[in-house]
């Protein structure tokens, strides 16, 4: 697979948790390619620090804010239409384990349990539902940034992999409801890497063996050029020897 640049000029974006990790590299690639992105983060210093950077390679507009407060997300949709009239891509990147370190299923607490839900599950779609009407305009594409924890077992990973497991099958449900829109819907599992989440999931432990979130995002861009289907669930780090 040959990584083309199928990302126009003057497209636009949303990439939530933009401020770092995994959605930072995301960004970057996309405004690279000529794309005006929309960027979120809640931790202002980060997310300012963000926006220097990669002001250097393209348009980017950052917005402080979390993703489970409605009248954030609200002006993230409301950028898209009044500065540049169109949307055309969505990824649902940012995320939250809840509690660091995450607790046993048997001692989780219905407040951390809501938390993580509200931001692994219910921020993604209610981002959607407010994109929807630019992105059926402009036959755009949705990603929901997963986890492998979605899909496996893991002890301790309950609260996060079952929200992720809900973000999977809710990410099904709606291709299902846009089959006829020319909405296509990516389930992204991006694979273990080294990331302040994963940190905050394993306190102690030495995660630098993990690939680093730079060398995974060209991996969702190929996904992205490659999708056909409505629906489509990659594994991205399967991706990167048919990319490199």
């Amino acid at each position: 697979m040959v990584l083309q640049d199928w990302f126009e000029r003057g497209h636009v974006a949303i990439v939530t948790g933009g401020s770092k990790g995994f959605g930072r590299a995301v960004a970057r690639l996309l405004a690279e390619r000529g794309l005006h992105v929309i960027v979120d983060g809640r931790d202002e210093n980060a997310l300012d620090a963000a926006q220097r950077e990669l002001a250097k390679v393209g348009d980017v507009i950052a917005v402080a804010g979390d993703v489970t407060d409605a009248s954030h997300v609200h002006r993230l949709v409301q950028i898209a239409e009044e500065r540049f009239g169109r949307l055309d891509l969505v990824v649902n990147n940012a995320s939250s384990i809840g509690r660091s370190p995450m607790p046993a299923l048997e001692h989780l607490s219905p407040t951390v349990f809501e938390r993580v839900f509200a931001t692994n599950v219910y921020a993604p779609l209610h981002l959607i539902q407010h994109a929807l009407p630019l992105l059926r305009r402009s036959g755009g594409t949705i990603v929901n940034v997963s986890s492998d924890a979605g899909v496996v077992a893991y002890a301790g990973w309950g609260g996060y992999g079952s929200a992720k497991a809900a973000l999977e099958h809710l990410s099904r449900i709606l291709a299902a409801e846009l089959e006829e829109t020319g909405v296509r819907v990516i389930v992204a599992d991006p694979g273990n890497m080294n990331t302040q989440l994963h940190r905050e999931a394993e306190p102690g432990v030495d995660l630098s063996d993990l690939a680093e979130p730079e060398a995974v995002a060209p991996a969702l861009l190929a996904a992205i050029a490659e999708a056909r289907e409505p629906y489509t669930r990659v594994e991205l780090q399967a991706l990167l020897p048919a990319i490199a």
